[in-house]
């Protein structure tokens, strides 16, 4: 009974050291929920003495919370957040500079375009539309072919959009829109948009759900979670506008001001998903990589080189808050 006793004893000690030997590391990430499970346990099976504990938020907070907590961080690592929110948070001395190793293996439009660089892509996404085939036929509505003919009022009160102002998605489409049109003609379609658009929603994935459950005919969102639902049986067809399509990515960095050791654990999981096997997980929730030498089994369209670009990259981060003001000054009254 005493050596049943002192071995368990021993081994609570041995357990007890091995929990205190891992790094707890805070990860803010706007990464769909259904992922941080399973990123979780590979990154904690090929790092052991590194812990993540997520915090999950929609795009626009955990920006927000980012930058007012710059003075004083509470995550030690971002992974998972668009690239136009990580050069908004260079701008506000937010990021520490860290260049992973694997850099020079990740394709170029992936990786941070200015000095001290700072944040790297992980992978990418474009924006679309979430196309319920079953209702817009019992309904007689046509195929949109163009962004404009979501303005035509035969969709009136029948599409979903993200709020820009909360989702990442909803910003780059604004951002898109005004790249195609220009400013002004911009503007005047998201009016007449704005007319047809029944709710806007808290992230970007939930508008193209509503349009798979049949809540909606069209949902403005992205063009993974429409093969996603696609893929799952829902009639949806993704729509990818002929007059262009935006596309953003998702990155990671790290944060300022955090312990060393902090930091130093932080560094070794940018550099756990620089890699090749963290790649081939990435896979499996994404069509365009950042690493060349990965491919995706996933049916996607490649359309990543459309509307995008280091300058319009930089134009979105230091325009953001203008628009966001903008866009309430016109459309707030909408209920999200």
């Amino acid at each position: 009974m005493a050596w049943r006793t002192c071995r368990a004893a021993l081994l609570l000690f041995f357990l007890s050291g091995a929990a205190e030997a891992r790094t707890l590391i805070t990860v803010y990430t706007a990464a769909e929920a259904e992922h941080l499970a399973v990123v979780k346990q590979a990154l904690e099976t090929d790092i052991p003495d590194v812990e993540i504990r997520w915090v999950r938020g929609s795009t626009g907070h955990l920006t927000t919370r980012l930058v007012a907590e710059r003075n004083a961080p509470v995550a030690d690592l971002i992974l998972g957040l668009s690239s136009q929110s990580l050069a908004l948070l260079k701008e506000q001395k937010a990021l520490e500079p860290f260049r992973p190793q694997a850099a020079d293996q990740l394709r170029a439009e992936f990786l941070d375009p200015t000095e001290p660089y700072s944040w790297t892509g992980i992978a990418a996404f474009a924006v679309g539309a979430c196309f319920n085939t079953e209702r817009a036929s019992l309904l007689g509505l046509a195929r949109p072919r163009y962004w404009r003919d979501l303005a035509d009022p035969a969709y009136r009160g029948r599409i979903a959009m993200p709020h820009p102002a909360s989702s990442g998605v909803g910003l780059l489409l604004v951002a898109t829109w005004i790249q195609l049109m220009g400013e002004d003609e911009a503007w005047i379609f998201m009016e007449e948009l704005h007319k047809n658009v029944a709710v806007y929603t808290g992230s970007g994935d939930a508008p193209c759900i509503q349009a798979a459950r049949g809540e909606r005919v069209l949902g403005v969102s992205f063009d993974m979670r429409a093969l996603r639902e696609k893929s799952q049986g829902a009639p949806i067809e993704l729509l990818l506008p002929d007059d262009g399509v935006g596309w953003e990515m998702s990155g990671m960095a790290l944060v300022a001001g955090r312990p060393a050791a902090k930091s130093e654990a932080a560094r070794r999981v940018i550099e756990w998903a620089s890699g090749q096997s963290a790649h081939r997980l990435f896979a499996r929730f994404f069509g365009t990589l950042a690493r060349s030498d990965v491919s995706s089994p996933r049916e996607y369209p490649l359309v990543h080189q459309q509307v995008r670009s280091p300058d319009s990259l930089r134009w979105v981060a230091a325009n953001r808050e203008r628009l966001l003001a903008e866009w309430e000054r016109r459309f707030s009254s909408r209920p999200q």
